[in-house]
């Protein structure tokens, strides 16, 4: 690729992430275009994740009845909610899913990662001492923190590929987690032994122009180079 193409992606890129910004209402009458959504969730689709395991679900809540209920128990997304072109929960898998000897992580080594046995085998004990030594994953909590980490990497990869087509995104984090975990439940959406809530994310295209410039940290406060 030459320097031309190249400066070219990395000017596009830079001005997708000064776009980006929380967009806490948007336009009703404005929805996104099955492909460009398409596109947004192939960016989540292929984040890399520790291991590979790929320890996430992307719900895509378009059931304007579930959203109503879900806003009872989200603070955080009583505007995006009714307002958003697509509303997305983000879920992780627990702890039981992501043991060494679960049925998933074998489903993930044999059918996606396409493993002969001895090398599944040889991942998966390298993966258990990583839990019990390098990471201290010895609990179920601990367990399903890494995996909440993981989803923010699709997270993030999902918004910044929405800005770089002109559509806005917010990430929510204010919301009560068991109940909407219960109302998930109730309504037949999660199995709550395999899956939690991780984040709640919106897109669509913003009401109001936001006139303020984005405020970040000057770059020699937030990088260190260790030379």
């Amino acid at each position: 690729m030459n320097r031309d193409k190249i400066e070219k992606m990395k000017t596009e890129i830079i001005t997708a992430y000064k776009y980006r910004q929380a967009i806490k209402e948007f336009q009703t009458d404005k929805k996104i275009p099955d492909d460009d959504f398409e596109f947004i969730l192939e960016a989540g689709r292929l984040s890399p994740s520790s291991f590979g395991w790929e320890p996430w679900k992307f719900l895509v809540i378009q059931n304007s009845e579930i959203r109503e209920k879900l806003k009872e128990h989200a603070w955080g997304a009583t505007k995006q909610l009714p307002s958003a072109s697509h509303f997305v929960i983000i879920l992780a898998r627990k702890a039981n899913e992501l043991l060494p000897s679960s049925d998933y992580l074998k489903y993930i080594t044999r059918e996606v990662n396409h493993l002969p046995l001895e090398f599944e085998q040889m991942k998966l004990d390298f993966y258990a001492k990583f839990q019990k030594v390098d990471f201290d994953l010895t609990d179920d909590r601990k367990i399903f923190d890494w995996s909440t980490k993981q989803t923010y990497i699709p997270l993030g990869n999902m918004m910044t590929a929405a800005a770089q087509i002109g559509i806005d995104s917010c990430p929510i984090e204010g919301f009560d987690i068991k109940k909407i975990e219960e109302l998930l439940k109730a309504e037949n959406i999660i199995d709550t032994k395999k899956y939690g809530v991780s984040v709640l994310v919106a897109f669509g295209y913003k009401a109001v122009d936001l006139d303020w410039p984005k405020s970040r940290r000057p770059k020699d406060k937030v990088v260190q180079w260790v030379r």
